[in-house]
């Protein structure tokens, strides 16, 4: 069953998905994380996520980065952050000191 609903949201983003184009409150898209949720917890599970998603997408919804929970029993997801917004590995810089009476 998981590799037909796979199938079948595929073929939905190849086909379908290009004539709306990008019109999505959150992100991942409403078909790609229906796609996630099927893939990571299974057929069942899955469509349970995907359905109380796009009960969650109208035009008074704020939107914004809105990932699939990670399985149950599996570690948390280090992205945690939307791609883009994610802090700089880089370690800040010292703060600016100046130098008195030389």
């Amino acid at each position: 069953m998981k590799h037909v609903l796979v199938a079948l949201l595929r073929a939905y983003r190849l086909l379908v998905s290009p004539i709306y184009g990008q019109v999505c409150r959150y992100h991942p898209s409403c078909s790609a994380y229906a796609l996630e949720a099927v893939q990571v917890h299974g057929s069942l599970r899955g469509t349970w996520l995907a359905a109380r998603r796009v009960g969650r997408c109208h035009p008074w919804a704020a939107g914004g980065y809105d990932p699939v929970p990670p399985a149950r029993g599996a570690p948390a997801r280090s992205d945690s952050a939307p791609p883009g917004e994610t802090e700089s590995p880089c370690p800040a810089p010292p703060p600016h000191t100046t130098q008195q009476g030389a």
